[in-house]
């Protein structure tokens, strides 16, 4: 198995538990933190080619510079995400019918790490990219059917997906590299040598659950700056 959403939502499980069970409620404060922060950093990048292209930061632009599509591997599983537009003006609202994270949060038997990360991603990639855009997930699929998503003032015209922009689409990969060093770098910051042990301990399941070569991978982008669109490794 190469990398792909589920690998993804697995870091981030991965680092729920460690997180959890060393420093109980700071603990999943910090995963939180770490969640925004990683989604942060992706929607700062989406802004950055935005306007290098001299693209207004709005809504309707966000969702073409999105950097990510289902993977093949998937979708031939039957897993990838599924959606409906509910409104579309003022407020823009979908429900999220089935999403690969949810699967994987779902096997992993950890509907209170799905929640905690569903809940903030989002809203934080919008953040990241403008202020002015407020996201919402008021619902995850992790304790309901469907998950809600909601941008008050939209200002679009149509719903459906647009297509993204492929020159800033990015393997999972490199999406899973940014998750692992990201949440790394902030259980550092806050537990210190605590939580580089965190750290290692997932970076250890990964490689006992997705191979040596996983883990290779990851250790390849270790001076990434993600802050910015860096290149493929």
């Amino acid at each position: 198995m190469g990398f792909n959403e589920k690998v993804h939502a697995y870091i981030a499980a991965k680092y729920y538990v460690y997180l959890k069970s060393e420093f109980g409620s700071r603990g999943i404060e910090a995963f939180i933190f770490a969640t925004r922060y990683y989604a942060e950093q992706r929607g700062r990048r989406m802004a950055l080619r935005a306007i290098a292209d001299g693209e207004p930061l709005t809504y309707e632009t966000y969702r073409r510079y999105g950097e990510w599509v289902n993977t093949e591997e998937i979708k031939d599983l039957g897993q990838s995400n599924q959606s409906e537009s509910i409104s579309i003006s003022p407020d823009y609202e979908i429900h999220v019918t089935r999403c690969p994270w949810a699967a994987q949060f779902k096997e992993m038997n950890l509907p209170e790490a799905g929640v905690a990360y569903c809940s903030n991603l989002d809203p934080s990639i919008a953040r990241g990219f403008s202020p002015e855009i407020k996201y919402s997930t008021t619902q995850t699929l992790h304790d309901h059917d469907y998950c809600i998503q909601r941008v008050e003032n939209s200002g679009l015209t149509e719903g459906g997906r647009p297509l993204k922009k492929e020159d800033g689409l990015k393997s999972f990969t490199y999406h899973c590299a940014h998750s692992y060093w990201s949440y790394r770098e902030i259980s550092i910051g806050i537990f210190g040598i605590e939580g580089e042990t965190v750290a290692k301990k997932v970076l250890d399941d990964i490689e006992k659950d997705y191979g040596k070569e996983a883990k290779e991978k990851l250790l390849k982008y270790e001076k990434v700056n993600f802050n910015i669109n860096s290149p493929e490794l």
